[in-house]
């Protein structure tokens, strides 16, 4: 039975994303601008609230918690296998200059502004905190983790445990999770050779 909280199958594949993987749930009240450029990986979450915008690649088991910003403008934001954004988190690949040097905002012709453009990535196992933000051209190394209320503006190392403004390693974070994920991804292929086999 569908969950009317979220788009159906047949809604998700008419808006024409670049990619739409298996199992994947948008929740209705999300915003995806331009979703030809927007590629959702298998079984992955967009909850309530959620805005994605520009050059966004989201890899398989990702979760997008309610309220998030996650805007890639042409750089793009790459969120790889079973990453996720906690509550209201923003991630952004472009900047206008705060420091006074040229205007700002989109009312005014870009001749006149100053704009940091640059890829953010965020590796497997990857979660942010809630309220958390992540600044254009960081990159966020495989198991990672933010604090909620961090601000992100320098790439992290695997697996260490980030909190603060700026955010800073304060711990090491355990590798637990990459004996459950081998068991998970087993069991999931199982199950679906069996509804192949069972469909056949």
């Amino acid at each position: 039975m569908s969950d009317p909280r979220y788009y159906e199958r047949h809604e998700l594949e008419a808006m024409g994303f670049k990619h739409l993987g298996r199992q994947v749930q948008v929740a209705r009240t999300a915003r995806l601008y331009v979703p030809e450029y927007i590629a959702l990986g298998d079984y992955s979450i967009v909850d309530d609230f959620c805005i994605l915008s520009g050059n966004v690649s989201l890899g398989r088991n990702v979760h997008i918690a309610h309220g998030c910003r996650v805007i890639g403008g042409r750089e793009g934001i790459g969120m790889d296998d079973f990453s996720g954004l906690a509550f209201g988190v923003t991630v952004f690949a472009q900047s206008d200059d705060y420091g006074g040097g040229a205007l700002t905002n989109p009312t005014v012709p870009m001749e006149y502004r100053k704009i940091t453009r640059a890829r953010v990535e965020l590796g497997r196992h990857v979660i942010v905190g809630t309220q958390s933000v992540v600044f254009p051209g960081v990159i966020m190394g495989e198991g990672s983790s933010v604090g909620s209320c961090s601000m992100v503006t320098k790439s992290t190392e695997p697996w260490g445990v980030y909190f603060g403004v700026p955010a800073r390693r304060i711990r090491g974070r355990k590798k637990d999770m990459l004996e459950l994920e081998a068991r998970y991804l087993q069991a999931d292929a199982q199950a679906r050779a069996a509804r192949t086999d069972a469909g056949a």
